[in-house]
């Protein structure tokens, strides 16, 4: 169990001049609202949503087109209407923050210096991008989507899309083509904007003939747009009806403009994982989006206008559209393309020191991996600048928060979040009003109406339950795409407990208001009745130098019973030998429980990984009962599909799967 250990504190003046802190003044000044501390604001908020999400539009000073009827409809979930007959631009919002003081973008790569985007390019060429996307007949509620990397043509190609009202959408070109179709064909786009190819660890990677099967796969499609990225004589006569993003941005523009479309309109479709099956297109809404963006970012990020904002993100996971929304509050986005660890860890931390970065957000796995290869920031790089750390995509452990603050910054805001493509935005993060305790997030979001619930959907205090939302929020999907009677949507969320999101994490909402979350529900642990997260076996096994990953599931045996397997991937040059399985069992009996010992502890060559970076403990677990492993998993969703055949061998030999 993690310790109270307090690690930070923020100072008088940090909270003062916090977002937090001057919208609980304006709540005094202009609803004679007043809160002693960050619970009773919560409390507040979750308990008056109608009142708290209309103080977002006053707050944030919102530009309505057209004024709303209500704030919220009496509809259950996921049925609740919000600001129905409002009408407004999510992107008109970002270019309020347009300025001669500082650049709008800030990008780096592997083989690119730091190089700016100001606010009057990027207006020019988000202008020129609409004006040819309009002259293409692209209107209100059609579909561009992309297959592009992390670059400032990506964030262009999104403000041109979603000023226009049209709705975006984007895949990382580390997707394989079977998984992009996977998840565009379901929205039938009418245009494609693509890279010709990328590079990754040092190595390029042609994605022509992705590009072409893509196009020729989507009948919808009636134009592409091609970045030469990879090489600048890319022939781009191979494919039908395309142009080059120079000349499509060369197109003389019309003054920029931001189309008026309801609150509810489709501002991006996101995708679930599609680790198995075809992923669901989760649909968000403009309104939605807005809100609750200028709502996080100002109060549990912090973040301020001139500040610089990076997210090691690609444009294949929600926290590239969150890193965008930094623009909202008049924040410089900082984007990097290529591989965090190439050609060393240190890469993005010296990367933190050159911008320099104010809000560094990374995963949980970064830190680990810096943590357990000895990476000093601290030491090895300038970090004066750097005031928060962002962690999120796997709980970070205990010994992650301690390795924040031993080798990164002592004096830094470590505010871990964590939420997901559903909601694209955080559930639970930082708080700038409160301490940082070792191995917990800070807070329940303000708005957000979140639990942890027993089998029976008691609300539980100190104990570990099931992540459950009891009232709406604007930011949860609006729909899923091609799902009109809303089946696959009530089936993500609502079977469990009726009327009430289940998100499918493992919480434990502390004494002190923090949140830590063990791990996945439907991956959870139960050994004789004792559950526990997966979380809690990593955390152990982290603290093992000789091990560099690990995966562990546990089967339910047709016969009875149940066989736990870990499966250990190792640091170069070292071996899994008995004495160091005795080691693993020692340390998972101390800090989890003897229960909780695996059956059998065996080295893989390599643990597969989504190319969002979460890893597939579900699909192992599928193949491992005997599913076909095309039915398990997608492997065109994976950073290394090869991974699996090593549990495909191991279910076929391993004598417990075979009763």
């Amino acid at each position: 169990m993690p310790s109270s250990r307090l690690l930070w504190k923020p100072s008088k003046e940090f909270i003062e001049h916090s977002n937090l802190t001057k919208y609980a003044n304006w709540l005094k000044e202009n609803y004679k609202l007043s809160f002693d501390d960050y619970h009773s604001l919560w409390q507040w908020s979750v308990k008056e949503p109608a009142t708290f999400w209309k103080t977002m539009t006053e707050y944030f000073k919102v530009q309505f087109h057209s004024p709303y009827n209500e704030v919220m409809s009496s509809d259950p979930m996921p049925f609740t209407k919000w600001f129905e007959g409002a009408t407004l631009n999510y992107a008109e919002h970002i270019f309020r923050n347009r300025t001669a003081d500082r650049p709008a973008i800030l990008y780096s790569s592997e083989d690119r210096d730091i190089s700016g985007v100001s606010w009057k390019e990027l207006e020019q060429r988000t202008a020129s991008l609409q004006t040819y996307l309009k002259n293409a007949g692209i209107e209100k509620g059609d579909r561009v989507v992309a297959y592009i990397p992390n670059i400032p043509e990506a964030t262009i190609a999104l403000l041109a899309t979603i000023s226009t009202g049209a709705t975006w959408s984007s895949c990382s070109p580390d997707f394989g083509s079977g998984s992009v179709l996977d998840r565009f064909k379901q929205i039938a786009p009418k245009v494609l904007i693509a890279v010709d190819g990328y590079t990754y660890n040092g190595k390029q990677y042609d994605r022509m003939e992705a590009v072409k099967e893509i196009s020729e796969q989507l009948p919808s499609v009636e134009k592409v747009i091609l970045i030469p990225y990879l090489n600048k004589q890319t022939d781009i006569s191979k494919i039908k009806n395309t142009v080059s993003w120079g000349e499509a941005i060369a197109t003389a523009p019309d003054p920029l403009s931001f189309a008026p479309v309801p609150f509810s309109h489709p501002i991006w479709i996101l995708y679930s994982s599609g680790t198995t099956g075809i992923p669901k297109a989760i649909t968000h809404s403009h309104g939605g989006m807005l809100l609750e963006h200028l709502k996080y970012l100002a109060f549990h990020n912090d973040v301020h206008p001139g500040e610089n904002f990076f997210w090691f993100s690609t444009t294949g996971w929600m926290m590239w559209n969150f890193v965008q929304a930094s623009l909202l509050l008049g924040a410089t986005i900082v984007l990097y393309d290529g591989s965090p660890t190439y050609p060393g860890l240190n890469k993005l931390w010296q990367l933190s020191e050159d911008v320099p970065i104010h809000h560094f957000g990374t995963s949980a796995p970064f830190i680990i991996a810096c943590m357990k290869r000895l990476v000093e920031p601290g030491k090895q790089h300038d970090l004066s600048a750097l005031r928060s750390i962002g962690s999120t995509g796997a709980p970070l452990p205990p010994e992650g928060f301690d390795y924040v603050y031993e080798k990164i910054k002592p004096d830094v805001w470590l505010c871990s979040m964590s939420g997901g493509t559903d909601i694209c935005t955080a559930l639970v993060g930082g708080n700038p009003w409160a301490p940082v305790y070792e191995g917990a997030i800070q807070c329940r979001a303000l708005g957000c109406s979140m639990y942890a619930y027993d089998e029976e959907g008691n609300p539980l205090i100190n104990e570990v339950g099931e992540m459950v939302i009891t009232k709406p929020m604007p930011c949860m999907p609006v729909y899923f795409w091609n799902d009109e009677d809303f089946k696959r949507y009530r089936e993500s969320y609502f079977e469990f407990y009726p009327g009430v999101w289940r998100h499918g994490d493992w919480i434990q909402i502390t004494p002190k208001g923090g949140v830590i979350i063990t791990g996945r529900s439907d991956t959870t642990l139960n050994r004789q009745g004792v559950r526990i997260g997966t979380a809690e076996i990593y955390r152990a096994v982290d603290k093992i130098p000789e091990i560099k990953d690990s995966l562990v599931v546990n089967i339910e045996l047709p016969h009875g019973g149940d066989f736990m397997p870990l499966f250990v991937l190792m640091q170069e040059g070292k071996q899994l030998s008995e004495e160091l399985k005795k080691t693993i069992n020692d340390k998972i009996k101390k800090d989890c429980s003897p229960r909780h010992i695996p059956d059998d502890i065996i080295a893989a060559p390599d643990l597969p990984y989504t190319i969002s970076g979460k890893k597939m403990e579900a699909p192992v677990k599928r193949i491992l009962m005997g599913k076909p492993v095309d039915k398990a998993a997608n492997r065109g969703a994976m950073s290394n599909p090869s991974s699996l055949d090593f549990f495909v061998s191991f279910a076929k030999k391993a004598e417990p799967l075979q009763g």
